[in-house]
């Protein structure tokens, strides 16, 4: 535990999950040329991203009590091979059909990716210091946006569809390498016979139905879900077009965004880490923030100033972050034999609640245009109607969300006397013993 060989595998899960990031990312900053390529709709290209979140999504819970049986590293080389695949299969498409072939295939490789290197950080490492490195793992992985936004789009805007996406398949191929010579499963190497009463359906059983396990499902939904549908596919079109920013501005944008959740991920690691009966405090907080910062833009009269903009995209980079605080979750209420299964159902929150979004957002462009309500396909009015379906969705993971947390903390009660009170009478508590001592 915490050694310089943990610090390796480390090292080696980060370098995979970036990769399997910038696959993940890869349809987004080739929106506009996807829609032209195939001669497509929007509410086409929003099917060709969710068919791949939902196979990213579907898969979570198979491969979360897969990890549990097989370990970490077989399932990093599987995803790899599949990305590869897949970013093969997008470069040679002649058609809609092939494309759609090869983004359910990169979806089933990154279903693999994050979870597993999510399996490794508790097999190498121990203490305090995990709740930190989730968060590095998180944020740093997502410096993957950032190599599609510049070096992937730049291939694609000098030498064209085909030969980015082989580009983007090579560093897969590379990282098929990476986890085969520097990867070991550690502590998380599979046990040979599990016995029956603690089989992998007993297991999964248990971490669904533990409202700790749902408290961090609910969490991911509601953090992760607007800077996924933003990033992946709809956010690059809104920027480049629908504000007419143009791709070089979008791009260094997206970029912004990434580097904001680099900061704020040790941050938020640091507070979940100091007071991890208040995360749930954590998550609203930045869920209120997120939804008051789309609020100024869509509500903007005419078309927002940059000003504006740029708050929006560094407030919704703080979701990325917020979202680890579910895995978080998911590790305090699992024993170590089950959390491969219980991090994989807490993972298909913010994917499930992403994909109805991007799907929604594009029949809304859709309908938007055709009807009249914006000038074209991807214009800023069609953006402001389409973007509100957020509200809804976001919306109804907050109750839910706020119903668990009712749950968890009864049982916390219950079983360990743990009783958590309102905010507000903990921050009252504080003020009165500061002021005692003063």
């Amino acid at each position: 535990m915490n050694s310089r060989r943990a610090w390796l595998v480390f090292g080696a899960a980060v370098a995979a999950y970036i990769v399997s990031v910038l696959q993940r990312s890869s349809l987004g900053i080739a929106a506009v040329e996807a829609t032209e390529r195939f001669g497509i709709l929007a509410t086409t290209l929003s099917t060709l991203a969710v068919v791949q979140l939902i196979v990213y999504a579907g898969l979570q819970i198979p491969v979360g009590v897969l990890l549990d049986r097989v370990g970490p590293k077989r399932l990093l080389l599987a995803g790899a091979v599949l990305m590869v695949a897949g970013q093969t299969s997008m470069a040679l498409a002649p058609d809609i059909g092939f494309a759609i072939v090869g983004r359910m295939l990169i979806g089933a490789g990154d279903a693999m990716t994050f979870i597993s290197a999510m399996r490794l950080l508790s097999s190498w490492f121990s203490g305090p210091r995990l709740p930190l490195l989730s968060q590095l793992l998180g944020t740093t992985g997502q410096f993957g946006q950032v190599l599609s936004a510049f070096p992937l789009s730049f291939l694609l805007q000098q030498w064209g569809w085909t030969h980015a996406y082989l580009s983007a398949a090579a560093l897969s191929v590379l990282m098929v390498v990476v986890v085969a010579m520097l990867v070991s499963d550690g502590a998380a190497r599979p046990a040979r016979r599990v016995p029956t009463e603690t089989g992998p359906i007993l297991l999964l059983r248990s971490s669904l139905r533990h409202p700790g396990t749902q408290l961090g499902f609910w969490a991911h939904f509601i953090t992760q879900s607007s800077g996924t549908m933003f990033n992946l596919l709809w956010g690059f079109p809104f920027l480049s077009v629908g504000l007419g920013y143009g791709p070089a501005a979008a791009s260094a944008l997206v970029s912004l965004s990434v580097l904001s959740s680099a900061v704020s991920g040790p941050i938020l690691g640091m507070l979940s880490a100091r007071f991890p009966l208040r995360r749930s405090n954590l998550v609203l907080g930045i869920v209120i923030g997120m939804g008051a910062a789309w609020a100024l833009v869509l509500g903007w009269p005419g078309q927002p100033p940059f000003p504006v903009v740029l708050l929006m995209l560094l407030v919704v980079s703080f979701g990325g972050p917020g979202s680890l605080i579910g895995f978080d979750y998911a590790r305090s209420f699992n024993a170590p034999r089950s959390l491969g299964s219980a991090t994989g159902i807490v993972n298909v929150g913010g994917f499930l609640a992403a994909f109805a979004m991007m799907l929604a957002v594009g029949i809304l462009l859709d309908v938007a245009s055709r009807t009249g309500l914006s000038t074209d396909l991807y214009a800023f009015d069609g953006f402001r109607l389409a973007f509100l379906v957020q509200y809804l969705v976001v919306g109804t993971g907050v109750g839910f969300f706020l119903h668990a947390r009712r749950r968890t903390r009864r049982r916390m009660h219950e079983e360990e006397g743990i009783q958590v009170g309102p905010l507000s009478v903990a921050l009252l508590r504080a003020w009165r013993r500061r002021r005692g001592r003063a």
